[in-house]
This record gives C-alpha cells, sequence and structure tokens, in this order.
C-alpha cells in the first residue's frame, strides 16, 4: 500500500498572483467560449421574471471568468433585452483571495458589469464539492480549469508529486478518486440546474494517448524541488508529503458516468471536444530569443497556481514563502538553461439539463 497523502488543497497564490500568471488556463478557457455563448442561445427559460442566475464554478481571483461571462451576458442581452437581472455567483473555497476577485469585479477595465447596471455579481466560499445553491436554482454553469482539482489526494506519488508522475497502486487510487469526485461533481451540478439551463465545463484532459503536454514541465519541477532536497534546504519527509490532488482525464472517463444515450441524473452531454492549448509563451520565446522571460513566465505558473498546495506539506509554515521563492528560481534556471514548448490539452464538456416542458433540441423561443 502507498502511504497515506496528507498534503492538502492550499488556495492559489493571493494578491492577485493567479491573475497575473494564468496563461495557460486563460488559453484553454478561451477554447470553450464559442461553446459557451452556443449554450446560451439554447437556453430555456419560463416565464418567469425571476433573476438569470450564471454560475461561475471555480472563479479564483476571476481574471479567467470575465472574458467567458462577459460573452454570455452578452448573448443573454441580445436574447432577452436589458432588463431582466442578470446575477453572477463566483465559486471558489473559503481560502480563496476574495479580495483579489472584487477588486477584479470591481475595477479591472475589462469587468462584466462595466456598462450593465443590471449585473450583479456575488461570491460563494464553498468548495464545489458540496451543494453551493439550492435546488433548480442555476440558468447557466460555467467552470474552467477547476474541477481538474480533486475533493482530496487519495496517496503519495513516490518519486514526484502529481499523477502524470505516478505508477501503480498510486495511480490506481488516483484512478478511482478521479472517477469518484467527477461523478460527485456532476451529480451536484445536476441538483442545482434549472431544467432547461446549460453548463460548460473545461478541464485540461488528456489526450487519446494518455499525453497532458505539461509532463516536461512537471518533470523540471520536481527536479527542482529534488535538488532542495539534496542541498539540505528541504527536508526529505516534508518533500515525500507533497503531492497534488489534481487529475487530468480522457475523454472516455468524463462520459463514464453518462449512459449509452448520453444521460445521467437529468443531464445529456451535448459535445465533449478535445482542443490543443497554443504555447503563446514559447511563441513569444521564438520571436523573442529571450529564454529568461519564457522561463520566469512558466515558473510564476507553477508558483501561483500549485506551489501553494505542496507548501503545506512543510512542518514550519512560517517557511512556505521561502519554499516558494527557492523553488521557482531553480525552476527558472532549469526551464532557461533547456527551453521547450508546452502544448497542453483542453476537454470542453457541454451538459444540458432536461426541460420537463421543451425539447432542448429546439432553440428556445
Amino acid at each position: 500500500m502507498q502511504g497515506q497523502a496528507t498534503c492538502s488543497q492550499g488556495a492559489m497564490e493571493g494578491g492577485g498572483s493567479y491573475n497575473r500568471h494564468s496563461r495557460i488556463p486563460a488559453g484553454g478557457g478561451a477554447l470553450a467560449v464559442p461553446f459557451l455563448e452556443q449554450a446560451v442561445q439554447r437556453i430555456v427559460l419560463n416565464g418567469s421574471a425571476h433573476p438569470f442566475v450564471i454560475a461561475d464554478y471555480g472563479s479564483s481571483e476571476g481574471k479567467n471568468s470575465l472574458a467567458p461571462l462577459r460573452a454570455a451576458i452578452r448573448g443573454l442581452r441580445a436574447r432577452f433585452g436589458p432588463d431582466r437581472p442578470i446575477h453572477v455567483v463566483h465559486i471558489d473555497q473559503p481560502a480563496n483571495d476574495f479580495n483579489s476577485l472584487f477588486a477584479v469585479l470591481h475595477r479591472d477595465p475589462e469587468r462584466y458589469a462595466a456598462d450593465d447596471a443590471n449585473v450583479f455579481p456575488s461570491a460563494i466560499g464553498r468548495s464545489f464539492y458540496e451543494a453551493v445553491f439550492p435546488p433548480e436554482h442555476v440558468d447557466l454553469g460555467w467552470s474552467s480549469y477547476a474541477a481538474v482539482w480533486l475533493s482530496r489526494a487519495p496517496a503519495l506519488i513516490p518519486g514526484h508529486f502529481i499523477m502524470t508522475g505516478s505508477t501503480g497502486e498510486a495511480r490506481s487510487a488516483f484512478d478511482r478518486q478521479g472517477a469518484e469526485d467527477w461523478k460527485r461533481f456532476l451529480s451536484l451540478r445536476a441538483a442545482e440546474l434549472r431544467p432547461g439551463s446549460w453548463l460548460v465545463v473545461a478541464l485540461p484532459a488528456l489526450n487519446d494517448e494518455g499525453v497532458a503536454g505539461l509532463e516536461p514541465l512537471f518533470d523540471q519541477a520536481n527536479a527542482a524541488i529534488a535538488e532542495m532536497v539534496a542541498e539540505g534546504s528541504l527536508r526529505a519527509e516534508e518533500r515525500s508529503r507533497m503531492v497534488l490532488p489534481v487529475y487530468a482525464r480522457r475523454r472516455a472517463q468524463l462520459l463514464e458516468p453518462f449512459d449509452s444515450a448520453g444521460h445521467f441524473e437529468g443531464l445529456v452531454v451535448e459535445q465533449c471536444e478535445l482542443g490543443e492549448v497554443p504555447d503563446a509563451i514559447w511563441a513569444e520565446y521564438q520571436r523573442s530569443g529571450e529564454a529568461q522571460a519564457f522561463a520566469k513566465h512558466y515558473a510564476a505558473f507553477i508558483r501561483a497556481v500549485f506551489v501553494p498546495t505542496l507548501a503545506t506539506a512543510l512542518a514550519d509554515p512560517a517557511s512556505r514563502n521561502h519554499f516558494a521563492d527557492q523553488l521557482e528560481t531553480k525552476l527558472r534556471q532549469r526551464l532557461a538553461e533547456h527551453p521547450q514548448p508546452f502544448h497542453s490539452f483542453v476537454q470542453t464538456m457541454v451538459l444540458a439539463k432536461q426541460d420537463r416542458n421543451a425539447n432542448l433540441s429546439e432553440r428556445a423561443r
């Protein structure tokens, strides 16, 4: 049996760090926006004048939510006019930096409510592995790069910290947890979505060959951590507890809860599409030849998204910033010496909540 995982999920690095260094999730989410726009055109509304509710499941600090939600609101206004209130609810775990989120919603030039006084943003600090809304409350759901995070890390990973570096019993434990959490995520959303509503989910994915695309980047980070242990700046027992509760899935794993007709607890699969996320950082490096700038972007991405969780394994919480600084520096050095592209993959699922009174294959009028 593999050792029991004790490293818990930390929130993304605060102070706007995730907003500044999350270009990869932003790129993957951008590929899903056309699917979101199509879903908006197919929502079935009843005659009620209740506020239209959009749920952003896994918002982090909010910057990456602006463009998708702005597109959704634009589509809703085109269909239903300016008078119906729109309530946008951003959901993330309680440790999330909600101060940065609200700063973005209030001041960012691209904020979705800048020119629409009838749009009302709010936030809920709760895991989406719990019920977040009352039953049949949500009209449109959006989740980008959040459901890759598991509710817990089911096992330690000998020699690595991420599931793509796991084998044997550790990989089996992640497979089981990934299946369980995905089914729970879907079941909870099925209860919260109103009949006639839609849910669009974008997730980091494995392609048909089981490749995520970022494996070399995580391997470099893993080697940097091993170097810290060898130098004595990180204790071996702390390193052994480091594990990320993340799980990238293949298309077949995303479809596994659904029956042969694509149904699960009232949800219907409309689309399930794999896309490749262009490496914009590599493209910039090819134009500029600036290896240090390339390395800085990727090292900052690893720090902002994953290092807070790895750092929860440290015995002394006061040393977490020092650990993050060291790892970022070492990773930058490694990446600058051997730049290479990281072409990752995104899987977009479009799910309709069955409407009892309308045919979901027809556009609502």
